[in-house]
Order: structure tokens, then C-alpha cells, then sequence
């Protein structure tokens, strides 16, 4: 009997142990989801309070989301002051954007060299998602769905050092990828669908120097669109 009331015990314990994960996921998630989709100017606090409401959640969840994402490099947490978004130049984001473009100009590379049929499917199904909610003008769900294609490309690449490199500098541009596809007229965005379908049909085709070409202009040309936003007088989404 003890033993059977211990195993329910550590049950329980397992069950407490995966809804807590899974809240903690669900926090960390909204979160970058709120500082990405450009609530936030660059070095402004993050609203704790504000947030805790609207989440529903208590300061402690919170702040260890907001742990997560200072690893990711998209905020920066101030000792004993909370955390504020991370502030870029315009030569940053120069700078890390090109560096980015060379980091998945190598991944595709590397992907054309090992990818699978299975793995090709995966990246077509993602495709018609992401377009889908191109089509329904849903930019979240989009945007969720072209950086899951991205990170399927360098899971498929299959190099450990370029994906810890990769993964130290995404975050801090997260946000202004995102922004990229925000332009009134949405010019940016169709060009941006347009270039995807480029990249799937590299892909389909295994053509690594091809598709290392297309990523890199791809980063360029959100970078040209993201430091446009940056000059103008109404500074939309710095």
C-alpha cells in the first residue's frame, strides 16, 4: 500500500512538473511574441506590472521568462531595475544582419548537401502554412511559420558551432525581422513570400551555391527595409 501511495505521489509530482513547464512555455512564448510584434521602442522597461495582468500570471513566472529572453539577446535585465528592450544602432543592425545572412548562406549550403525527402516535405507543408496566412493577412502566424522554415534549414544543416552561433544572435534581431514586413503598402512582405518560394525551389533542387545566394539576399534586403524604417521621422518600429 505505502508503495502505491508513493507512486501516485511521484505521479502527481510529474504531472505538477509538466503543467509547470508548460505554463512557463506559454509565458515565455506570449512574451517574445509581444516584444517582436514591436510593443516596445529599443531601451524602453518592460511594463512588469502591465504584464502580469494581462498574462495573468505573478511577477515570478514572469521575470523567469524574462530570464529566457535576455539569453536570447532580444531584452537586456538591469540589476534590481527589471529589464528593458535592447536598443541597436543602425550600424548594428547593419552589422548583425549581414552576419546573419552569412550564417544561413552557410546553412543552406550545408542543408542542400544532407536533406531528406522526409525533410523537404516538412519544409513544403511549413511553406503552405506560412502562406496561408500571408493570404489571410495574419502577420503572427506568418512570421511563426517563416522562422520555423529557417530553423528547419539549420537543424538540417547539421552543424552544432553554427547553430549555437546562429541561435546567440537571432534573438537580438527578432524583432526587427519582423518589423521588416510591416511597410503600409506591403510591398516587402509579397517580396519576402516571393523569395521563399525561392528558396523551396533551391531547396527542391539541392542547389546549395544558389540558395546560400538567395538567404543572403534575403537578410539584405530585410536589412535595407529595416534601416529605412530607422531613418524616417516616424520611426514605426525601432
Amino acid at each position: 500500500m505505502d508503495g502505491l501511495m508513493e507512486d501516485v505521489m511521484v505521479r502527481q509530482d510529474e504531472g505538477t512538473g509538466r503543467e509547470s513547464s508548460t505554463l512557463h512555455a506559454g509565458i515565455v512564448e506570449r512574451l517574445r511574441d509581444y516584444l517582436v510584434e514591436g510593443n516596445l521602442a529599443g531601451g524602453q522597461r518592460v511594463p512588469e506590472k502591465r504584464l502580469c495582468e494581462e498574462f495573468g500570471v505573478s511577477r515570478t513566472p514572469l521575470r523567469e521568462a524574462l530570464k529566457v529572453l535576455a539569453s536570447e539577446g532580444l531584452i537586456e535585465l538591469l540589476p534590481n531595475r527589471g529589464a528593458r528592450m535592447r536598443a541597436l544602432s543602425q550600424d548594428d543592425i547593419r552589422e548583425l544582419f549581414d552576419l546573419m545572412g552569412g550564417l544561413e548562406s552557410l546553412a543552406g549550403r550545408l542543408a542542400c548537401e544532407r536533406i531528406t525527402d522526409d525533410d523537404l516535405q516538412e519544409i513544403e507543408a511549413l511553406h503552405q502554412e506560412m502562406y496561408g496566412y500571408y493570404l489571410r493577412g495574419d502577420r503572427s502566424n506568418y512570421f511563426r511559420c517563416n522562422q520555423a522554415i529557417h530553423e528547419a534549414i539549420l537543424r538540417i544543416a547539421g552543424n552544432d558551432a553554427l547553430t549555437v552561433m546562429y541561435r546567440s544572435l537571432s534573438g537580438r534581431i527578432r524583432r526587427f525581422r519582423y518589423a521588416a514586413n510591416l511597410d503600409d503598402r506591403g510591398e516587402r512582405w509579397s517580396a519576402a513570400v516571393r523569395e521563399h518560394e525561392l528558396i523551396l525551389d533551391a531547396l527542391r533542387r539541392r542547389a546549395g551555391s544558389e540558395l546560400a545566394d538567395i538567404l543572403f539576399d534575403h537578410l539584405r534586403h530585410k536589412q535595407t527595409v529595416v534601416v529605412r524604417k530607422l531613418q524616417s521621422p516616424e520611426r514605426v518600429q525601432d
